[in-house]
């Protein structure tokens, strides 16, 4: 079964498993493996649900127009725009030397009931030492992966765009006719 060849609605609804099955990852590794997310973790996760959502949205309307067909192709690049930033300040956090490292700060649950959104966002944005601590899986920190997922589901959000709605037995039955 080639996924190339899938429908639009099958697409969507597989980045949503996707989707799913990265938050199951987080959930396993914050409650089996003992890596407690850091802000920027939770940034993440925000993101992949975000691209859950809309993938599933997407592939339960499964729009016949190409415009919104694109809508959700645009709503699914701007959930993984934030999660690549995301992601990306938080590889560079990690790859900073340990004297320039930020101290650790408060959780992301203080910041949010201690300060206005924008101020907790900058806060949060800025990191702090939990951040910076690296969890390699497979050899490549966690936010590495994200990274990696963020842009495979972004581009098969767009791939989606490409795909017909037209079952083989109706393209038999189309092909008869003509």
């Amino acid at each position: 079964m080639n996924p190339l060849a899938w429908s639009y609605r099958s697409r969507y609804l597989a980045g949503f498993l996707v989707c799913a099955g990265l938050m199951g990852f987080a959930l396993y590794a914050q409650y089996e493996m003992h890596l407690d997310p850091c802000p920027l973790c939770i940034f993440q996760r925000i993101a992949v649900c975000i691209m859950g959502l809309v993938f599933l949205i997407g592939g339960l309307h499964a729009p016949v127009r190409k415009g919104a067909r694109a809508t959700y192709a645009i709503l699914a690049t701007l959930g993984g725009a934030w999660g690549i930033a995301t992601a990306g300040r938080h590889l560079w956090l990690q790859t900073l030397p340990a004297d320039q490292v930020p101290a650790c700060g408060p959780g992301l649950g203080y910041l949010f009931d201690a300060f206005p959104f924008m101020k907790m966002l900058k806060l949060a944005f800025t990191g702090s030492g939990e951040c910076a601590k690296v969890e390699p899986i497979l050899g490549v920190p966690m936010p590495g992966w994200t990274l990696l997922w963020f842009i495979i589901l972004i581009a098969w959000a767009w791939m989606a765009l490409r795909s017909s709605d037209r079952s083989p037995t109706s393209r038999a039955v189309q092909s008869a006719t003509t």
